[in-house]
Parts: C-alpha cells; structure tokens; sequence
C-alpha cells in the first residue's frame, strides 16, 4: 500500500553517507567482547554498532542469535552500522536510493550506546532504557534514535538495538523447527529473540557504560511498542527488564497455523512463501541458502510487504500458545512489571495526509484536505480505535489480571507550523510517532517536515513539554513509577494527557473508552454523511479485532 510505503519511510528516513568520527580518548571501556571505544556526542558520550549477536545469515538464518564474536584488538565503535535488510520505500530516495530494492545486510544485529559524560564502571547505577524503534517491522534501523541529549539530561544510559526485520524477524515453518539445534530455534518471532539477545547483552555488559543492569526499562513506539508488548508475554525475556513503556503499540497476535497458512487479514503466510523462496524445495538447508531477492520477493508476492505488516506469532517458544492477549490477563504467562502505555491523540493523521483519497496536493507539495470535516472526522475515530486496542483494552486487562502497576498517557501537542495555507496543526495534529522528539529531546526526526513541525513560535512550548516527558520515562526508568500526580490505570480510565502549557497540559484526565462508546458518538456525528459513516465503520474493522460493537453506528 503506497500510503504505508511513504509514512513509514517518512518517520523512519534512512541515514547515510555517515563518517566515523574520532575517538574519544575518555571512552575506552572493557566489555566481554574486549576492549571498545566510542566518540563524544555534545554532553554525552557513544558507542555505535556494537555487535551483540553473531550475524544471523548463511547456517543461522531464521535460528537464535548465538553469542557475537570476541574483537579482535580494540574495537572502534565511532559509527552507525548497516540496517537489517530491508526493502527501500520511496522516501529512501532522499539518501540517493531507487525504491523497492533490498537494502541492509543480514549481518546487522548491533546496538548504541549513550551515556553522560564520566559514566563508566566507577560511576554506574544509573537506570538503563533500552529502545526498540519502530517501522513496521519491516523497515528502521537504531541510526534514528539519537539518545545523547535523554541521556545526558536525564542521567541516564540509553541503548538503541537493531533486529531482524520482516520475513527474516517473522517465520513460521515447519522444516525449520524440525531443523532446529535448540529449543529457541522452534520459535517463529526470530526478532523478538533477537531483542532477548541484546538484554541480555545488557545485563553482562551496560555496567561497563555506567547502566545498572537490575534497572532496565524497554520502550519502543509502534512495531516497537508491539515488541515491548512481545517481551512482556515472553518466558524467554523474564528478568532481563523491570519496566516497559509502550508508546502508539498493539497487542495482536496470531496463531502458528495462521502464519503458516495464512487466514482473515494474514499476509505472508509463511508456508507459500517457503515454497516460492526455494521453488519448491521445503527443506530448512535451502531455505537458508536461499539469496534476500528470493526470500523478500516471495514475502511480497504472497501478501506485500506494506500491505499488511508482520505480526507477531504464538509460537509456544517465544509467546505463549494461546497468544499475546490471553497473556496479559494471566499472572502466570506475563513478565509482571510496571508498565506505561499509551497513545497520540490523532495517530491516524500521519497515515490520512498521505491518502490521495482524502487529501490532494497544490503545486505538487502542498497538503489540503478534500473535506475538512470528514478528514477530521475519520482521523478522530480511527485514532480513537487505537486508544481503545491499545490503552483501554490491554491496560483494564492487566490490571484485572492481577497487574497493579500500569499507567496510561495521551499526547496531544499540535502546534506545528503553517506554510501557504497548509496548516500542520489540523493536518497533522498529534500524529503517530509525533511523540518521539519530545521524549528523546531531539527534533530532528521527521526529515523535510521538521522545520516546519518545530518553529521558533513553539520552541518555548514543546521544549517545556519535551522536559516533562523526559523526566518522567526517566522516573519511571529510576524508580518504576512515573512520578507525582500520574495515576494509575483504573477500568474507569485514568489517563496523563501530555500537552504544552499553551495547550493546557500536562494533566490528568479521567474516563475511558470502548468501541460500543465510540459507536454511539459515531452515529451521532454530524460531520459525516451516512455513507462516510459507513466508511469509518469500515476502515476501523478492517484494521482493528474486536471492533465488531462499531458496526451499529452502519446498520446497513
């Protein structure tokens, strides 16, 4: 779906042509591996592509990490390493690259390092965040995520992993569980093992940084939010984090015999896939000798890539059987930590602007909705849907499983700039993955929008914000609560709406939501004609389970 395409490669724009800077003499640090240094990052210090896994390729494709290779003298780690192989969108093209080709390497399982300046084993404890970026699971890569400034102002070391993405993250087939050396090479969620591998880097190694490995939280947005979902349902992950933060994630899981033989809204069935990647040969030795064009191109065929984004299985080896869901209302099959979850108020604006059906564009760059009122009105109750799968939904069944500590957030900022009548605070809003810059203090993110989004006019405001927010994920890092006047989760709805002061917030707001509520406000929405209202039902069950109580407001 090109809508797909051009969002995602917008949020996750790929960076290149990067020189590796000079050592710093001051980050010479002694880890398992060896002996490592890393540059300077204005108050920060860093330590980029470091290896925490073997390269999952030839004989390890779509098996466990195995443990990554000694250095061989000292390693330098003043770069940001290759992404996970990817197929290239057309936002790719800013780099100087043609679109729907494969990029990355299989040989990409590294991870960042940022610390404050002096960290180190003779001034550790400091909490240790651990993110996991988003992208679909399809695209991204950990050169993105510039952790110097949160680490830095909060004091805190931040380490930013990469993991196998797509079909090389997501495969179920039986000819590689028959083949499999352990039991973690049975599993079918290959990068959700791979996120296992780089905590448990941490937990040797991030003492060396100035991280105390019995503080590790994990955050991540979107596909990112999904896996910190993943980690909290894993047996494979319990011990390895003692917080988690689920930023615009979901909850959806499928079943081994969905994935391997596809079902209602299930792309990629692995078991087609296995057959067109070789021709026809199911064993596991050809599958992995198979070349990236064949495994990516049998992905597309039997689904796209960005039609319908991998999700994650229940495998009975990484997740429980009965599935990510299931998991969160049972104490037994659940990592029971402190969590936050929680979502942007107008998540769907970033996916709308780009949709020719619902925007059309002057001089070729200039963003317009068709129907303003409609484009507000499908955007409010799309976003809502994503509340409710992400917030309402999961958070009353983890406290009603047993959970106590679990919080939820809404971000509505939507101050961004205008240029010539294209007004980003109604076209954009509080958009998915508009959240990132605030908490990570960095407003470079979203490429040719950013001068736009982030103005002179709103600098006082969203840095206050972005001061906020970051105090608090590291409060919760530190002390695994999110600090004073932040409530905890109730089934009534307790929700921090993180706003700048302009805009009212931050605040608490309370009550919460639920698809037979957003029926009744549906019905009765005035903006939309019958048929549109009909076609928010729509697009909302097509995308969202559990949605089916929104079909009242369509009767027809």
């Amino acid at each position: 779906m090109r809508v797909l395409t051009v969002v995602f490669a917008l949020v996750i724009l790929a960076a290149c042509g990067e020189r590796a800077a000079r050592p710093a003499p001051d980050t010479v640090r002694t880890i398992s591996q060896g002996e490592i240094v890393g540059i300077e990052r204005g108050e920060a210090r860093a330590w980029l592509a470091v290896p925490y896994a073997a390269a999952p390729e030839g004989a390890l494709r779509w098996r466990a990490p195995r443990p990554a290779p000694l250095f061989e003298g000292r390693f330098e780690a003043t770069a940001h390493g290759e992404r996970c192989a990817q197929i290239t969108t057309g936002f790719d093209r800013v780099s100087g690259e043609r679109a729907g080709r494969i990029a990355g390497s299989e040989d990409c399982l590294t991870l960042d390092v940022y610390a404050p300046e002096g960290a180190g084993p003779d001034d550790a404890g400091r909490p240790v965040m651990v993110w996991i970026h988003g992208g679909g699971n399809v695209w991204g890569r950990s050169a993105r995520y510039d952790g110097a400034s949160l680490a830095a102002g909060q004091d805190v070391v931040v380490v930013a992993i990469q993991y196998r993405l797509g079909p090389l993250g997501f495969f179920a087939h039986e000819a590689l569980r028959a083949d499999a050396e352990t039991r973690a090479d049975a599993a079918a969620n290959f990068a959700l093992l791979d996120m296992i591998a780089a905590l448990e880097w941490v937990r040797e190694d991030i003492a060396a940084f100035g991280g105390d490995p019995g503080r590790v939280t994990v955050f991540g947005e979107s596909a990112g939010g999904h896996n910190v979902a993943g980690l909290l349902a894993s047996p494979l992950a319990e011990g390895l984090f003692h917080r988690a933060i689920i930023q615009s994630g979901s909850f959806e899981s499928v079943s081994l015999r969905e994935a391997e033989r596809g079902g209602r809204g299930i792309a990629n069935p692995s078991g087609p896939a296995a057959a067109m990647i070789t021709g026809g040969q199911l064993s596991a030795e050809a599958l992995r000798a198979a070349d990236l064009d064949a495994v990516f191109g049998a992905y597309e065929q039997t689904g796209g890539a960005f039609l319908n984004l991998p999700r994650m299985i229940a495998d009975g080896v990484t997740l429980p059987a009965e599935g990510l869901r299931a998991a969160l209302e049972n104490p037994g099959s659940f990592n029971d930590v402190p969590v936050i979850t929680g979502v942007n108020r107008d998540e769907m604006k970033l996916f709308n602007l780009f949709d020719d059906n619902l925007t059309r564009r002057r001089f070729g760059v200039l963003y317009e909705a068709r129907d303003p009122d409609f484009y507000d009105a499908i955007s409010e109750h799309q976003s809502r849907a994503w509340r409710v799968a992400a917030v309402d939904g999961p958070a009353t069944a983890m406290v009603r499983g047993g959970h106590r500590d679990v919080w939820a957030y809404r971000f509505d900022w939507d101050e961004g700039g205008s240029l010539l009548g294209m007004d980003m605070s109604r076209l954009l809003g509080a958009a998915h993955a508009m959240e990132i810059p605030f908490v990570f203090d960095h407003f470079r993110y979203f490429g040719p929008l950013d001068r736009l989004l982030f103005t002179r006019a709103n600098r006082e405001g969203r840095e206050a914000l972005s001061a906020e927010m970051g105090a608090r994920w590291a409060a919760f890092a530190r002390d695994g609560e999110p600090g004073e006047g932040w409530a905890r989760w109730t089934p009534d709805g307790a929700l921090m709406r993180f706003d700048s002061p302009e805009g009212g917030g931050p605040e608490m707001i309370e009550g919460g939501d639920g698809f037979e509520a957003m029926a009744m406000d549906l019905a009765a929405d005035e903006r939309v004609s019958e048929a549109q209202r009909c076609q928010i039902v729509r697009s909302v069950m097509a995308w969202r389970s559990g949605a089916e109580a929104l079909a009242a407001a369509c009767p027809d």
